[in-house]
Parts: C-alpha cells; structure tokens; sequence
C-alpha cells in the first residue's frame, strides 16, 4: 500500500487490464506527446486521447503499449476513445474539482472522514482510546 488508503482506489478495471490515475505531470507529458504525434489540429484528441491510454493502460502492473504511436498502431479510433472516457470518468470520481461545486466538495469531505474514523471502530477501537477525537470549536 502507498500510504494513500483514504483516498479511495488508484486503479480501475476494464476489458484490456487496468486504467489507473496519472500524476498531473503524466497528464502533462501525455498531452506533449500527443502534441508532437498530430500532422493537424484534428488529429490532436486523438493522439493526446492515445498517449494517455498509453500511460493508463496497465496488464498485470505493468504497461500494455510503450507509448501513443504504439496505441494509435495497436488501438481502434472508438476503442481509444472509450478508454479514454473511462479514464476521464474514474478521474473525476476521484479527484474532484473546485468547480464541481461546494455541495459536493463538502458531500466528498465528509465521506472522507467517515470512511477513516470507520477504519479504527472495532478491532482497532484501541487506537481511538488512547488518541481520542478532539472537538475543536470554530469561533
């Protein structure tokens, strides 16, 4: 485990193995490569589409194509393009952004603190006893 059990899981399946969250420079370098792969600027979504598969795309731990020209070769246009939305989904999902709203910041956050002071109830409550909650007042 990578010290990250709160924030729910990093991977998702799919038909072709496992997509799992980037790093923004991931995302980034994706986007540059995709950049430097298209002849137009209609060509563009889709070589960036492809080289973010191509990092995502996981067998076993390990990548199933060694870059976007090797998914572009290997992949069809709708294939790249579902895996792709995929991708975006789970994202989304997971690291919500200041624009989805307050409501669901605020809906996120406390699913959160649920799901961590969940994970010591139990067999675990020891730990709640010799390190109880403080409530802090807001004033």
């Amino acid at each position: 485990m990578d010290g990250r059990f709160w924030a729910g899981p990093d991977r998702v399946k799919v038909d072709a193995g496992e997509l799992r969250l980037l790093s923004a420079w991931e995302v980034l370098e994706a986007r540059r490569e995709g950049d430097s792969l298209a002849q137009d600027g209609r060509e563009r979504a889709l070589c960036r589409n492809a080289c973010l598969v191509a990092r995502a795309l996981e067998r076993k731990g390990k990548p199933v194509f060694g870059d976007g020209q090797a998914a572009l070769a290997a992949l069809r246009v709708e294939e790249i393009a579902a895996l792709a939305d995929r991708w975006a989904q789970f994202n989304r999902e997971h690291n919500p952004s200041p624009l989805c709203g307050e409501r669901e910041l605020e809906r996120r956050k406390k699913a959160w603190s649920t799901r961590v002071m969940s994970a010591f109830s139990g067999a675990c409550s020891v730990c709640l006893a010799l390190c109880p909650r403080r409530n802090v007042r807001k004033g």
